[in-house]
């Protein structure tokens, strides 16, 4: 799974690279996930999940606190989760996670994204499939044996351990985050590079040339949309 977890380091670096849209679309999600539950972290999972991932991106607390204190407040916004699927060049796949308040807009953005560059957006379940949800935690260290030993005798099943760049990769069942981190917690790690929910997909394709160019420029466009929060693909990229 090394190729993966390398398009998910880029992913991230390019979001750690983009700081302004990055707290934007945090913002969305922080006040989203507050406003399904309590506006309270310690009661309200969703939301610290949300929160934690926001400090891993470097989220500034000031956002973080103004998306909470919005919900808290006499807003009716309301947010849509809703995931669209589709292909790009030469049998890529791509899936988009999206928040709105406005499903036909963020509908018809998605839409034009894959249309103006080489794709086409298919129906729900059309490439899902072929992604694996995944629980994916990393965090400093080499010795992923020992982590998988440790994780065994916590009876907790994960799919893979793998060590890459002086980091350790879990990848575990999505039912099994809470409960990987907390026993990563009690070994006394408690800095994680990445912790999310993943799809990941079974195989991984290669493209070149104008096919490279046009799939770049089609994840661009997707990525630019204010409503999309998470891109998922099959593609390897150098």
């Amino acid at each position: 799974m090394g190729r993966k977890w390398q398009n998910i380091v880029e992913k991230k670096t390019a979001k750690d690279n983009n700081t302004s849209k990055t707290y934007a679309k945090f913002g969305i999600e922080i006040y989203a996930a507050a406003k399904s539950g309590e506006p309270d972290p310690h009661l309200n999972q969703k939301l610290k999940f949300v929160i934690d991932r926001a400090k891993m991106y470097n989220v500034p607390k000031h956002i973080i606190d103004r998306a909470i204190d919005k919900a808290k407040g006499s807003s009716d916004e309301q947010f849509s989760e809703l995931r669209y699927e589709g292909f790009g060049p030469n049998g890529s796949m791509v899936i988009v996670d999206t928040l709105t308040n406005n499903v036909n807009r963020t509908a018809s953005d998605v839409r034009a994204a894959f249309g103006k560059n080489g794709g086409n957006m298919g129906v729900s379940g059309a490439v899902a499939y072929m992604f694996d949800h995944t629980a994916l935690i990393a965090f400093a260290g080499d010795d992923a044996d020992e982590i998988l030993e440790y994780l065994m005798e916590k009876d907790i099943d994960v799919r893979d351990v793998e060590a890459e760049e002086n980091q350790i990769i879990v990848y575990g069942e999505p039912e099994d985050f809470h409960a990987i981190q907390v026993a990563l917690n009690e070994k006394g790690i408690t800095e994680f590079s990445i912790a999310e929910m993943q799809m990941i997909p079974q195989n991984e394709i290669t493209l070149a040339g104008d096919d490279l160019v046009m799939f770049e420029k089609m994840i661009d466009a997707l990525d630019d949309l204010e409503d999309v929060q998470q891109i998922y693909h099959n593609v390897e990229l150098d």
